[in-house]
């Protein structure tokens, strides 16, 4: 009976090695990438933007130590940010010139405030509409 030997690491990639008792294959797995970025599910990138989403911010978590505006007609329908807040107060999301719905209602919003560590994303319907879920009010 042939012995079968895996090797590789818990994010995906690697080389794996199936072995048998007289002759091993190697294999190796490498992710796809786009812009630079690996695409899976291994993570979701953090931003660095401070103030004002950005494009750059889309699929991304924004971590956040002040208040955050998101701007009219920078986004496409689908798009999404995740939205950290990483103090011990809370926050203020502003939404300049978007039609800004919170998830659940059929309220707009100008503004909302994110909790304490709370967690909240984005979704955009199109270009100037947007819903607002998590940790927001």
């Amino acid at each position: 009976m042939s012995a079968i030997k895996l090797q590789g690491n818990s994010s995906g990639a690697g080389t794996s090695v199936l072995q048998s008792a007289n002759t091993a294959l190697t294999l190796t797995q490498t992710l796809p990438t786009l812009d630079g970025a690996t695409i899976g599910y291994l993570n979701i990138p953090i931003s660095s933007t401070a103030t004002t989403l950005a494009a750059a911010d889309v699929g991304k978590v924004v971590s956040l130590s002040a208040g955050i505006t998101i701007p009219a007609s920078v986004f496409a329908a689908g798009d999404a940010i995740s939205l950290y807040n990483n103090s011990a107060s809370t926050k203020a999301i502003t939404c300049s010139a978007v039609t800004t719905k919170i998830a659940g209602s059929d309220t707009t919003v100008t503004s909302a405030t994110l909790a304490i560590r709370g967690v909240a994303t984005v979704l955009f319907i199109d270009a100037t509409n947007c819903v607002l879920t998590g940790n927001v009010s």
